[in-house]
């Protein structure tokens, strides 16, 4: 007991400089992401005491234990909120106006009620990409991954001990829950550069790097189109932008978030015109202010259709997102959505009808039907620690395509192939490169691992069996052997990471 008490006061004495290297890394726009009234186009600074009580305080439980932020910190937030005029389309340019009805329904889907709305950390999100002609202009940036305030789920002492790298919380290193669709996006714009143009203009790995900004435009374009005509069953599509006022008043029991109530609906009959259509509007998902992954997520759940998705979800998940840490992640069938066309909240294979002890269910689970371009892949140290894990199955796990979405300790990540007969030619899985991006801004170059299933058989037991287990086991790698078991991987000289 005397040592903890020790312990505990060494680490309140570096509690100060700690503070003073979160201001410096710029963390506080994460840990603060639940505020916001809504001010018409424009930035300004909020004192602590008026962000408490504003936007999302009814949405997240705060611990009465935990530490206040210095408000010196606070009042150095700049915080955006409105869409800019200058992205909110003509009430003229047509297409329908949200219903207060369709909203609602809207609402519900979303969050499982009418109260809820996004918060800042959402609202801020759009699709940006990396610096045109680099060594990353084919992809986006996605949300930084650090962790969330301590009031949501640690005390101050926890929160020290994390900074400190003492701490094994590893599930609250969440992102946030647009990483998860920017991602899946990212996915489909390598698809489109990689593989659906003739052999003559498709892209190599070597000129990613040459990919310039009117060509990153046709790419988002391209890849949001794709999507939401696969939600649309290869159908129809439907795109939602924002216009410059309301299409309808809110009822007393719908929050008002300025922004949905501005929806106007676009349907499209055919693939093409729904790809012009976003080009020709691509600075309402690809610059700042224009809330682009919300607009995209609206666009996406009005393709597949409030009743499809209804049909889509089981008992075990009833809305798409998921309340967790004070921030609003995409549960396992947004994310299927994403690459199937299909809100499934499970990754085996089809429907199951029995639990995990052979018992019947009084309702069916629903999986993945059939396979997709894009694949998905799923590891978590602190699953697999209990053996949690959930197997994956073949339909997400072997793709059209070899890409795969990873979520890798409850991050997102993109590991792809550029040969696309990787897949369908056995002998090809030997000896081969893969390619993996993590979306966050500290990767400069897009990392390439050599996978060996054939001369080399990896064993858990083997090596050093002390220190970091991420040292030992890279989660990465750990991912990849979830598809190819056993593999031996060479990272090339790169420093493990994920």
């Amino acid at each position: 007991m005397e040592g903890g008490l020790q312990s505990a006061e060494r680490v309140n004495t570096e509690l100060d400089d700690i503070l003073s290297r979160i201001a410096e890394l710029d963390k506080w726009r994460k840990i603060f992401n639940t505020q916001g009234l809504e001010l018409p186009g424009c930035f300004t600074k909020r004192p602590f005491e008026r962000l408490k009580a504003e936007e999302e305080t009814e949405d997240v439980s705060r611990s009465s234990t935990s530490a206040q932020a210095p408000p010196a910190y606070i009042n150095q937030l700049m915080v955006p909120y409105s869409i800019p005029r200058s992205l909110a389309i003509s009430p003229s340019l047509g297409g329908h106006p949200v219903s207060p009805e369709l909203a609602m329904s809207l609402r519900k889907i979303l969050f499982g009620n009418t109260f809820h709305v996004f918060n800042y950390e959402w609202k801020k999100s759009f699709f940006k990409f990396r610096e045109p002609y680099s060594n990353l202009s084919y992809a986006l940036e996605a949300e930084r991954c650090i962790p969330l305030h301590p009031s949501f789920a640690f005390t101050m002492f926890e929160f020290t001990l994390f900074l400190k790298g003492q701490d094994s919380h590893q599930t609250r290193l969440e992102q946030g829950g647009a990483c998860a669709i920017q991602m899946a996006v990212q996915a489909y714009i390598i698809k489109h550069l990689l593989f659906t143009k003739p052999d003559s203009d498709c892209y190599t790995m070597e000129s990613l790097g040459e990919v310039g900004e009117k060509e990153q435009e046709r790419a988002l374009a391209a890849a949001l189109a794709d999507i939401l005509w696969t939600a649309g069953e290869e159908r129809a599509a439907t795109v939602s932008l924002v216009t410059s006022e309301r299409c309808f008043t809110p009822h007393l029991d719908y929050k008002l978030d300025n922004f949905t109530e501005k929806l106007q609906l676009f349907t499209f009959k055919k693939k093409e015109d729904t790809r012009q259509f976003i080009y020709e509007h691509i600075q309402c998902f690809n610059e700042e202010g224009s809330h682009g992954i919300i607009l995209f997520l609206y666009s996406l759940i009005f393709s597949r259709s409030i009743v499809r998705l209804q049909e889509d979800l089981d008992f075990t998940t009833t809305h798409l997102l998921n309340l967790s840490l004070g921030n609003f992640g995409s549960r396992q069938a947004v994310v299927n959505l994403l690459l199937t066309g299909r809100a499934s909240p499970n990754v085996f294979n089809g429907t199951s009808l029995y639990d995990e002890d052979g018992s019947p269910l009084a309702q069916p689970l629903h999986g993945v039907l059939a396979r997709s371009d894009v694949g998905y892949l799923h590891w978590s140290r602190e699953q697999a620690e209990v053996g949690k894990l959930p197997a994956v199955g073949s339909m997400l796990k072997t793709p059209k395509l070899p890409i795969w979405v990873c979520n890798i300790n409850s991050t997102y990540s993109v590991l792809f192939s550029p040969n696309r007969s990787l897949l369908s030619d056995w002998k090809m899985e030997h000896l081969f490169n893969l390619y993996f991006y993590n979306g966050q801004p500290t990767q400069s170059n897009t990392a390439m691992l050599t996978i060996d299933t054939h001369s080399h058989h990896w064993e858990a037991g083997g090596g050093d069996n002390q220190g970091d287990p991420e040292r030992r086991f890279p989660s990465l790698e750990m991912t990849i052997r979830t598809k190819w078991e056993g593999a031996a991987i060479d990272w090339n000289g790169t420093v493990p990471f994920f």
